[in-house]
C-alpha cells in the first residue's frame, strides 16, 4: 500500500522512469491503471486526474517518447471499458445490494454516498462522476445495480470518458512546458487530488447524523 501511495504522490517520477526504461510498455501500464480505477469498486484509490495530467506533461516535454494522441486513445478506451465492466458487475450484484447484504472488500459508506449522488443528479451522474474520484469508481456500479438503461449508460459513459481524458491530458500537454509547472508537478498532482476529492468529503460530512441538542427545553420533573 505504501508503494501505491508513493506512486500517487510522485506519479511524474515513476511514470518518467517507466517511459525511459520500458518504452511502449507504458501504454499497457496506463491502460491497466485507468481500467482498474474505473472498472473495479475495490480500487478507487488508484490515480486518475493526476495521472492524466502527468501523462500530458510528459508527452509534451519528452520529445516524442510518449505520444499524447496514442496515450489518450489508450486511456479513453480503458475508461470506457472500465465503466462498462463496472456497470455489469453492478447488475450482477444488484439483488444482493438491494437486499442490503454486504459485499466483501467493498466500502459500504462509499456505496451510500454514491447512491445519494446518483439520486441527486440522475443519469447525468455518469458523466459528472468522471471528474470526481471515488464517485468515478462507484457510479457505474450503482448504475448497474439500479439497472439503468444499457444503451443510455453506454452513451453517457462514452461522453464522460472522452471529456475526462481530453480535459486533463491536454491541460498537462499544453501547460507542461511552463517552468513553474515542471518544477511543481508533484504539488499540482496533490492539489488535483485535494480539489477533486472535496465534494466527496462534503458528501460524507453531510451524511453524519446531527448531534441532539442538549439543554433544550425544560427538564421533566
Amino acid at each position: 500500500m505504501a508503494e501505491i501511495i508513493d506512486f500517487i504522490l510522485h506519479t511524474n517520477v515513476h511514470l518518467n522512469y517507466f517511459v525511459e526504461h520500458y518504452g511502449a510498455w507504458v501504454y499497457l501500464l496506463l491502460f491497466l491503471i485507468v481500467f482498474s480505477e474505473t472498472g473495479f469498486v475495490v480500487t478507487p484509490f488508484l490515480p486518475g486526474d493526476g495521472l492524466l495530467f502527468t501523462v500530458g506533461v510528459i508527452a509534451g516535454t519528452t520529445q516524442g517518447k510518449l505520444d499524447i494522441w496514442l496515450a489518450m486513445l489508450v486511456m479513453g478506451i480503458a475508461a470506457f471499458l472500465g465503466n462498462t465492466v463496472n456497470y455489469h458487475i453492478g447488475r450482477y450484484f444488484s439483488a444482493k445490494v438491494l437486499e442490503g447484504r454486504k459485499l466483501k472488500y467493498v466500502n459500504e459508506r462509499h456505496i451510500e454516498q454514491t447512491h445519494d449522488f446518483f439520486e441527486k443528479h440522475g443519469q447525468k451522474a455518469v458523466i459528472l462522476s468522471r471528474f470526481l474520484p471515488i464517485f468515478r469508481t462507484f457510479v457505474p456500479f450503482i448504475a448497474g445495480v439500479s439497472k439503468m438503461d444499457r444503451p443510455k449508460f453506454i452513451s453517457y459513459t462514452l461522453i464522460g470518458g472522452v471529456a475526462w481524458v481530453l480535459a486533463f491530458s491536454l491541460a498537462g500537454y499544453f501547460f507542461g512546458n511552463i517552468p513553474w509547472v515542471q518544477k511543481n508537478l508533484s504539488f499540482i498532482v496533490m492539489a488535483l487530488i485535494v480539489i477533486t476529492i472535496i465534494p466527496v468529503i462534503a458528501a460524507a460530512l453531510s451524511k453524519r447524523p446531527k448531534k441532539e441538542k442538549t439543554g433544550a427545553g425544560k427538564p421533566k420533573a
